[in-house]
């Protein structure tokens, strides 16, 4: 039990990026703490943190470490609650990630019900458009709108959204409807700074080089869309992204002819912590909620 302490006061300092804050967490002096990883790092052969009189950061070796720790923690964690009869009963602190307009509105209901489902349950709720270190930052569930690479981590694909052209009436009574992708070359765009570059696909990359100099690019999806709505031009954009605006009008559907190009919808977690009630709880729900939907 004493090496498993050593982890968990490890897993806590990376955490938390502070021996003092580790301490007050797990009941332990900054002296206990500090001797306790220095022991571990002599063993280990490696050094896990670099430290300085500001800060406290994982070394490559020790980032990789604090994800074998979850991961076996986790692991342990889930023996004793099945032996306690905990294992079906979500309680504690959960951390989810997601993309911020689709973390709005359809993970923050997700996390409602569960809440008023599991009184013993709380949830930190990060949205952020960026993708997140899970090990890092401590993430239990990241939902990814995306291609995902191979990895360590656990996936349970939920569904797919579509990618979407669209333009206001206002902008195509002016500029026409444009038939093929290869007419976008004639139409102003607005392009939205993180869907820019050859990753994203679509056959758009032409349109973006040879079309005209955008007079607009927004590195926020929102505020691009209430562009597109007030009529400077074309926006590619996620399904999910535009439902309302082109279930009022605002903005209409180009393209629809084409072969409509998607992206997963997955959930991401480590893998070790897949058995974890409160995650089990969160994938379920999620599952519930989106699969099979169109969004």
């Amino acid at each position: 039990m004493d090496q498993l302490r050593t982890l968990r006061l490890f897993v806590a300092v990376a955490e938390h990026a502070s021996f003092a804050e580790a301490g007050r967490r797990l009941n332990a002096s900054p002296t206990t703490v500090s001797r306790t990883i220095a022991s571990l790092e002599a063993r280990l052969g490696v050094q896990l943190f670099m430290r300085t009189t500001r800060s406290v950061r994982l070394t490559d070796e020790g980032a990789l470490f604090l994800e074998r720790c979850r991961t076996g923690i986790a692991e342990i964690d889930g023996a004793f609650d099945i032996v306690r009869g905990r294992r079906s009963v979500p309680s504690g602190m959960l951390t989810v990630t997601a993309p911020v307009m689709f973390g709005r509105l359809h993970i923050v209901p997700i996390a409602v019900q569960l809440m008023q489902e599991h009184p013993d349950l709380q949830i930190r709720l990060l949205l952020l458009d960026r993708v997140v270190n899970l090990v890092e930052e401590g993430i239990d569930v990241a939902v990814r709108i995306a291609e995902l690479p191979d990895s360590s981590l656990h996936m349970a694909r939920i569904g797919e959204i579509k990618r979407v052209l669209c333009a206001s009436p206002r902008y195509l009574a002016k500029h026409g409807r444009p038939a093929t992708l290869a007419d976008l070359k004639n139409h102003e765009m607005v392009w939205v700074e993180d869907e820019i570059g050859p990753h994203r696909g679509w056959g758009l990359d032409d349109v973006r080089r040879y079309g005209p100099a955008a007079r607009l690019s927004i590195n926020n999806v929102e505020a691009a869309i209430s562009a597109a709505v007030a009529g400077l031009g074309v926006i590619r954009a996620l399904s999910y992204q535009v439902v309302d605006e082109i279930a009022s009008g605002r903005l209409e559907l180009l393209l629809t002819d084409e072969a409509a190009q998607t992206l997963p919808l997955s959930l991401l977690f480590q893998g070790g912590r897949r058995h974890h009630p409160n995650v089990r709880a969160f994938v379920e729900a999620a599952k519930r909620r989106l699969q099979g939907v169109e969004i």
